[in-house]
């Protein structure tokens, strides 16, 4: 019976991840999120099972060596909260989930952009309020603007297509430009400057690195039409916060619509309706009326639920049998 310790699981990952586990896999659940802290919790595992706020750095992952944990299995695609290299000193494999459902992050992208734009949640607020006042909700046409899109991997480039399907133009900018692509969907590609200078809308689908960490920031605010809106699916670190705040209180920026933060680790996926949020920048945020926030969810679909489950039972799987991990999923 192979032993796997899954933290920061929740309900919809409890129900999914057992589904996919294969006969001898003994999953067992915490909610709290792994770091050197927590990682004694794992003592007798073959692995751990951990998602995007968990911290595998080198205390806790010489602590889970310690405890001969063999494998880090991450049940998401970023892999950032994870010291790679300290993990292959210390002999500890690390698989991850690379692409799942990459529909379910665009559709959640331009669904935030049309909530946005249209005030949707104020109206349906008001409506529930017996508030039939149009006052204050009008919005603009998506047909005729012009979307930026930085980084075209697979949830960029399915970005760019629906909002084309709006009558929106595309320019994109990527460090490793799919050109082949642009040209078969009438797409260009341009500088990182001139990108953030025309786009009415501009959508971040980048990995987090050195490079793009606050690549939104007070200098490239500065760039931007002032009545941009700004939209984050990908990494909370891509924005500097404390800029994004001053840009919105300067009416600099026209709107913006997170699904991720750069300091979400113990507020998102929590509930705190009963506390005082602790987190000044993000409270300040939550005050504009032209910035929308979800708690990192646009993953949270059955199909992309169903594709994490199973890469990861399967990788498990090979690890307990000794076999080599599925094509593209191993870091370390």
């Amino acid at each position: 019976m192979s032993h796997i310790a899954v933290f920061d699981a929740r309900s919809y990952d409890r129900s999914y991840l057992q589904q996919a586990a294969h006969p001898g896999q003994a999953l067992q659940f915490h909610e709290f999120r792994l770091d050197a802290e927590t990682a004694p919790i794992a003592r007798g595992a073959a692995a751990v099972c951990v998602f995007v706020n968990d911290r595998v750095d080198r205390a806790c992952l010489e602590i889970l060596r310690r405890q001969e944990v063999r494998h880090v299995a991450l049940r998401c695609a970023g892999f950032n909260n994870v010291d790679l290299a300290a993990a292959k000193e210390l002999g500890i494999t690390v698989t991850r989930v690379p692409a799942y459902s990459p529909h379910a992050v665009a559709e959640h992208t331009v669904a935030l952009l049309l909530t946005l734009n249209r005030k949707i949640h104020r109206a349906h607020n008001r409506v529930r309020e017996l508030n039939f006042s149009l006052a204050g909700l009008v919005g603009f046409d998506l047909h005729g603007k012009t979307a930026g899109i930085i980084g075209t991997g697979k949830i960029g480039r399915i970005t760019a297509e629906i909002l084309q399907g709006f009558g929106v133009s595309v320019l994109a900018y990527d460090l490793y430009p799919d050109q082949a692509w642009a040209r078969a969907r009438g797409i260009r590609y341009a500088s990182l400057e001139e990108v953030l200078r025309a786009s009415d809308i501009l959508s971040l689908h980048t990995p987090l690195t050195p490079e793009t960490h606050h690549l939104v920031n007070e200098r490239t605010l500065g760039l931007m039409k002032p009545t941009v809106t700004i939209l984050n699916t990908s990494r909370g670190k891509l924005i500097d916060t404390g800029a994004l705040i001053q840009a919105l209180k300067n009416h600099r920026v026209g709107g913006v619509a997170l699904d991720v933060y750069e300091e979400e680790a113990g507020v998102f996926y929590e509930d705190l309706s009963g506390q005082v949020l602790q987190d000044d920048e993000l409270s300040r945020l939550l005050t504009f009326p032209n910035v929308l926030i979800t708690s990192h969810q646009a993953f949270l679909t059955h199909e992309a639920l169903t594709q994490i489950a199973q890469v990861t039972g399967e990788n498990l799987e090979r690890l307990s049998a000794g076999q080599p991990f599925l094509e593209g999923t191993q870091l370390a």
